[in-house]
């Protein structure tokens, strides 16, 4: 009796799991439940998936499950740009075709060609307060440089760190840039007269390692997306070497009055020219540039930027000789041309001015 009770409860339980089953998977309404028959014939059957099968005179139907997957939400309409704070279904969305198309990767190099557009910066003397500076003309005041077109070229190597960093490293020069023509050199009286300049050309050689980042995660794409902006920033040694140049002063100068000069006593001085010696000063540069990327085709990238670079100073060997003519009283209150060549050298009297450049310029970058 003990034993046909838990028979019975475990038939129970055997006809109640189709049902418990049932309600387990209710979210799946493909779902079917169903009775085995056994065939009339006895003969044991294998499961089938299907609704039934039919084996000699008998048949029978089994419980199966047909999962079917839920079906995703469909998100419809436009993207929103690269950058777009815009949100779909909780998720920001990016167009990975422009993304790709103007992503940086791997080496690269790199040539540049900018047109200066500004040259900021002047030369002036370090020696303005040494007595009797006056006789050694120079830019007593400061003057600006001098410069028509300036060409800036620069070559680089470099590498994209991720698809929003670079980094490379070049080399830039500059040329086209002279000391000023004309210069304001103190009179000795408390005035400053014109005097001429010839040479001094000056050309710096800049070695930097820049830095560039993409921002358009804060701007987003620009035209339609045919424009990425970035920023940068470098620093590095520059070479800043300036020419030999003459100064002339044809100004003349009264030391004494003839009439009061004794003979062959300097009354006066003219003609001045002072030959600067050149120099060459390395100095501390940096740069900071802002841009836009567009593509080319063969995998060349095309930058278009704007360009701050300061180069530190320009700086002479402080070696400057001098040639004069002197006048000298003739003892009956005149005076006269000496016959002789009146020549100096002075050492460490510098002239010296910083220098600095606004470009506007284009590269071209190929990606390997």
């Amino acid at each position: 009796m003990k034993n046909f009770s838990i028979f019975a409860v475990l038939a129970g339980v055997l006809c109640a799991v189709p049902h418990v089953a049932g309600a387990a998977y209710s979210a799946y309404p493909s779902y079917q439940g169903g009775q085995m028959v056994m065939p009339s014939n006895g003969q044991m059957m294998y499961p089938v998936v299907g609704n039934s099968v039919s084996v000699g005179t008998g048949s029978y139907s089994m419980p199966y499950n047909r999962a079917v997957a839920a079906q995703p939400n469909r998100i419809t309409g436009a993207l929103p740009r690269v950058g777009s704070s815009q949100t779909t279904a909780g998720r920001s969305y990016y167009q990975p075709a422009d993304y790709d198309r103007l992503a940086d990767s791997g080496l690269y190099v790199g040539l540049s060609v900018a047109y200066t557009a500004s040259v900021i910066g002047s030369m002036g003397t370090d020696y303005a307060g040494e007595e009797d500076a006056y006789t050694v003309p120079g830019a007593f005041q400061a003057a600006d440089f001098d410069s028509d077109s300036v060409i800036p070229l620069q070559i680089s190597v470099g590498a994209a760190i991720n698809n929003d960093i670079r980094i490379d490293f070049s080399y830039l020069r500059y040329s086209g840039i002279g000391y000023p023509k004309t210069v304001q050199t103190s009179d000795g009286a408390g005035g400053f007269v014109e005097a001429q300049v010839d040479g001094g050309a000056i050309t710096a050689n800049t070695t930097m390692l820049n830095v560039y980042y993409n921002i358009d995660s804060f701007t987003g794409y620009l035209a339609g997306g045919a424009l990425r902006p970035y920023v940068g920033a470098g620093v590095g040694i520059s070479l800043n070497t300036i020419a030999d140049y003459v100064v002339y002063d044809n100004t003349f100068y009264s030391v004494l009055d003839p009439a009061y000069a004794a003979a062959g006593q300097l009354t006066g001085i003219s003609d001045i020219y002072a030959y600067h010696n050149g120099g060459t000063t390395e100095e501390f540069a940096f740069m900071l540039e802002g841009g836009v990327t567009t593509e080319m085709q063969g995998g060349i990238k095309l930058d278009f930027f704007v360009r701050y670079a300061n180069l530190g100073k320009i700086k002479t060997s402080g070696s400057i000789v001098l040639s004069q003519i002197e006048w000298l009283g003739d003892g009956a209150a005149g005076e006269y041309e000496a016959p002789y060549d009146s020549v100096f050298h002075y050492t460490n009297w510098y002239e010296s001015g910083r220098l600095g450049m606004v470009d506007v310029g284009a590269r071209l970058r190929l990606q390997f």
